[in-house]
This record gives C-alpha cells, sequence and structure tokens, in this order.
C-alpha cells in the first residue's frame, strides 16, 4: 500500500492527466459532477455521491452513433466511432463501482454494444472508499462493502493522506505512472477508518431492508400486489429517480436531419414516461401505476432472476433524497417486502 499527502493530490492528479484524460469529481454552480480534470478546477473527493452517477463515462446521457448522407438513391452510412483515449475514472465510489458491474452484464453481453465497450476499455477505473455515509445510502443490504470498493485501485482519504492499493493490471500499469509520487505505508490508519466507517453504516436507517421476499418464486404474488396502486397515486412521472440512478440504462435512439445529411443518436429515456417506448399501436404499459411497478419491479424481481441474484440497485441513495413525492425504492421494499421491514 503507498500513501500521498492531501497537498500534493494536484501533483497526482497532473501527473495522470499528462498520460492519460482524467475524469473527477468536480464542484461547479454548487453541483458536483464527474468532469475532465484541468489546473484550478474545485475538486470534490469529500463529495459522498455526485448528483450524476459515473455511467455517463460509459453510457452518456447523448451520444451519436452514426450519420446518413443521401444523393438521389445513393445512401451512405458514415461511421462516427473512433479509437478511445485511455482515461482515469477517479474517485468512485463502492456503490457506483458495483452499477457498472450492472451496466457490464446488460452492454457486454451479447449482442456487444460497441459504444460502450470501447470506453469500458479505455478506462482505468480508481475507487474510493467512504468513511462518512449518510442516512439515505443502504449499499450493505446489497452485499456491497463501502469501505472497501473494488476497482483497478482502491484508494482511502482522510484527514492527511490519500492512500493507494493496486488491484488490476490495469491498477499496477497506473502505479507505474505515478509512483515516485508516493510514500508506502497506511495500512494502519486504513484499517481504523474501516471500522469506524462499518460502525457508521450499521447504524444507518436502512441498514437492515429485508430483500427475502423480492424472489422469482414471487414474481405473480408482487406483481398482482395491491399496494402497487396506491404507492403510485403521487407520482408524477418526472422520470428524476431514472435520470441519477447509476444503473437505469433505458434509451431511445433518433434520427436529426440536418443541412449534411441525418445523423442518429440515442439519448436516456425513462420507463416513468408515458412515451416510453411508444409505438404505432400505442404503448403497452398506459398508466402510472404499471410504469411504476415496471421500475421497480425490473431492479427487485427481474433483473436479478436473469443475473444469478444480482438486484439491479446498489443502495446510493440518489433516488431517496432526489424523488420530490417520497417515491423511492425503499419505500417499495417497505412496504411489499414483509413485517421485517417495518
Amino acid at each position: 500500500m503507498f500513501k500521498i499527502a492531501k497537498e500534493r493530490l494536484n501533483e497526482l492528479y497532473a501527473k495522470i492527466n499528462g498520460q492519460m484524460g482524467l475524469f473527477i469529481p468536480v464542484k461547479k454552480a454548487g453541483e458536483v459532477n464527474y468532469e475532465v480534470w484541468r489546473e484550478g478546477k474545485e475538486v470534490s473527493l469529500e463529495t459522498l455521491k455526485t448528483v450524476k452517477s459515473p455511467k455517463n463515462m460509459f453510457f452518456p446521457q447523448t451520444e451519436n452513433m452514426m450519420k446518413f448522407k443521401t444523393e438521389g438513391k445513393n445512401l451512405e452510412i458514415i461511421d462516427v466511432r473512433g479509437e478511445k483515449r485511455p482515461f482515469v475514472l477517479f474517485g468512485v465510489k463502492a456503490c457506483d463501482y458495483k452499477a457498472i458491474e450492472v451496466l457490464d452484464k446488460v452492454f457486454l453481453a451479447d449482442p456487444v454494444d460497441t459504444y460502450y465497450q470501447s470506453r469500458r476499455n479505455a478506462t482505468t477505473i480508481v475507487t474510493l472508499a467512504c468513511s462518512k455515509p449518510e442516512e439515505s445510502c443502504f449499499c450493505s443490504v446489497f452485499g456491497i462493502d463501502a469501505t472497501a470498493p473494488q476497482g483497478d485501485v482502491t484508494t482511502w482519504l482522510d484527514g492527511e493522506n490519500l492512500y493507494w492499493q493496486a488491484n488490476t493490471e490495469k491498477g499496477e500499469t497506473l502505479t507505474a505512472l505515478v509512483k515516485d509520487l508516493f510514500a508506502e505505508g497506511g495500512e494502519a490508519e486504513v484499517e481504523a477508518q474501516q471500522t469506524a466507517t462499518k460502525t457508521i453504516i450499521d447504524s444507518l436507517p436502512f441498514a437492515n431492508l429485508d430483500l427475502s421476499k423480492f424472489k422469482p418464486e414471487n414474481l405473480n404474488e408482487l406483481f398482482n400486489a395491491a399496494e402497487w396502486q396506491e404507492m403510485s397515486e403521487a407520482c408524477l412521472g418526472c422520470g428524476t429517480c431514472t435520470f441519477v440512478c447509476p444503473t437505469c440504462q433505458c434509451f431511445d435512439i433518433r434520427d436529426f436531419k440536418t443541412n449534411e445529411g441525418v445523423i442518429r443518436y440515442r439519448c436516456w429515456d425513462s420507463c416513468m414516461y408515458s412515451d416510453f417506448t411508444l409505438m404505432a399501436h400505442g404503448n403497452s404499459r398506459t398508466t402510472q401505476m404499471q410504469r411504476f411497478r415496471q421500475r421497480f419491479m425490473h431492479k427487485l424481481v427481474y433483473y436479478p432472476s436473469q443475473n444469478d441474484g444480482l438486484y439491479s440497485c446498489v443502495g446510493c441513495g440518489r433516488c431517496v433524497n432526489k424523488c420530490p413525492q417520497r417515491l423511492n425504492i425503499v419505500k417499495v421494499i417497505k412496504t411489499l417486502g414483509g413485517k421485517d421491514n417495518d
């Protein structure tokens, strides 16, 4: 394990950025999101959760897929994909790293999404352990250890130092590029932080949520539960929960005509919208209750039943913080999960 003093972190960022791109949590207009690092930007590693998750690095909110040019009856298809420059994604929390695993199972399964794949292959992920989890956090419910996140490199931050541990070949390669900035040591400090953080996690309000009811064998019972109607009545269908969620992967594909031809692009979509998957004949889910139910059944039942029990929720708590009607996944788990969630 290695360590570097906090006051030297800009040297670390500059050295990484000199070798490859660096995306890091940056504070701008009062909000923290991942941006390209530049000297002078206000880096905020202490912020527990960025507003938007780092999935935007692999699955952008909007993305050009191809271009078309027509001349008479001739059609030219232009591939807009290019080679991705290697970059480092720095400061990813354990919940968001687990979310990338969820996305990988969607976009890297056959047929592979090459747009997503090219960005994933180009990325070295440096995770950052949590030391001050919030009341809205419940990642431990899904078996995630916020004190020891996975990744190519795992880091820990305290009042004096950043501690660094390489885990993969990519991580070792990055470590070799910056090793001259580090000193050895930090194991005792990291262990002490982990112990203190786990004590906080165990005392959080949602730490004991019971997921045992959300099994494939209970699909029909959960699907037909009368509680969906009451829970969904206040839903605005705003889609906020889906846009801040690190695992949501729904998108739409559209064509846009320009003076130079047609651009085909994809953009994030939301299963909470009334026009989601709208076709000529209409929409298969015609009420907000049906759309509300679809979102949470997918997170808690459909996805895990098809992915060896891996839930499509990582307990980051963004929806808990952002839903204007407090209709988040915690409420669903408590309402449908049985007496143990009371």
